[in-house]
């Protein structure tokens, strides 16, 4: 049974510029009894910011599966904890699923403070469709990993938002672009900071933009990437036309290139069908 006296907020933060905060995080944030964040070094800063006086614990990867438990035992009835994450809403690629999870067995209320998110800011000024979306969050950080994973989402037709690194943004753009074919990409970096910058082109125009650093490979990356739309609206007849043209002027392996860059199906896909029509 939930004991209402008892509540967790779980409390979305800035993405980069401190004045979006919402004056009610404010006061969520002056008012708990704990707050629990995932690195208080960076916390502190906002705390400070913000006048917050309230005590600091850590909770990340590594200590929360224990230590979740533990805070929630402790808890006293008519005390309230505020979960924060390092920048953005909690839980969303970042820790917190534990804790969430374990505090409706201990009957304690949850309650969100919304606010900023990464993934919704980017996918709302990427010019790509918001109808219907998936967020995936990081890849894995091997090729063969990343492109296995990519591999599964490659009929997916819903818009595509990945999370990306600055030391694996250039890969994982190959990876899409090699698995995913030439799709449409908005890459959004450093999200309502000075360098803010949103970039919507092809994913192989991406590629020449990173390696020349049109786009820095400098600060968190969200990438959203268009959903298989084209592969629906191709008959396999004109496939095979468009695919035997080119294989008249072009080898196997060049044709299925240009052929994912006419259609936007899967290259890989594409060179295959080369290969039986070759033959």
């Amino acid at each position: 049974m939930q004991d209402s006296s008892k509540t967790l907020y779980i409390v979305a933060t800035p993405i980069g510029n401190l004045s979006d905060i919402s004056k009610r995080a404010i006061e969520v944030l002056s008012e708990v009894d704990l707050i629990l964040a995932e690195d208080t070094r960076h916390s502190k800063r906002l705390l400070e910011h913000i006048g917050s006086n309230v005590r600091l614990i850590a909770l990340h990867d590594h200590n929360e599966k224990e230590k979740a438990e533990q805070l929630l035992k402790e808890m006293e009835p008519a005390k309230s904890y505020a979960l924060i994450s390092d920048a953005g809403t909690p839980l969303i690629s970042d820790p917190g699923y534990h804790l969430v999870n374990l505090a409706y067995s201990y009957g304690v209320k949850v309650s969100p403070v919304p606010g900023a998110c990464a993934a919704i800011a980017a996918l709302s000024c990427s010019g790509i469709a918001t109808n219907s979306f998936y967020f995936h969050g990081f890849l894995p950080a091997t090729n063969s990993s990343r492109e296995k994973e990519l591999s599964l989402l490659q009929d997916n037709t819903s818009t595509l938002i990945f999370y990306e690194a600055p030391h694996r943004i250039l890969n994982s753009i190959h990876s899409m672009f090699s698995v995913l074919g030439n799709r449409q990409v908005s890459i959004a970096r450093e999200i309502t900071k000075q360098y803010e910058q949103i970039v919507s082109c092809s994913l192989e125009e991406a590629l020449d933009k990173l390696n020349n650093e049109v786009i820095p490979i400098k600060g968190e990356f969200v990438v959203i990437v268009s959903g298989n739309v084209e592969t629906k609206s191709i008959e396999e007849a004109e496939l095979e036309k468009i695919l035997t043209a080119l294989l008249e002027e072009l080898p196997v392996k060049k044709a299925a290139s240009v052929a994912s860059k006419i259609t936007g199906i899967n290259k890989n896909q594409l060179y295959t069908k080369a290969l039986e029509l070759k033959q």
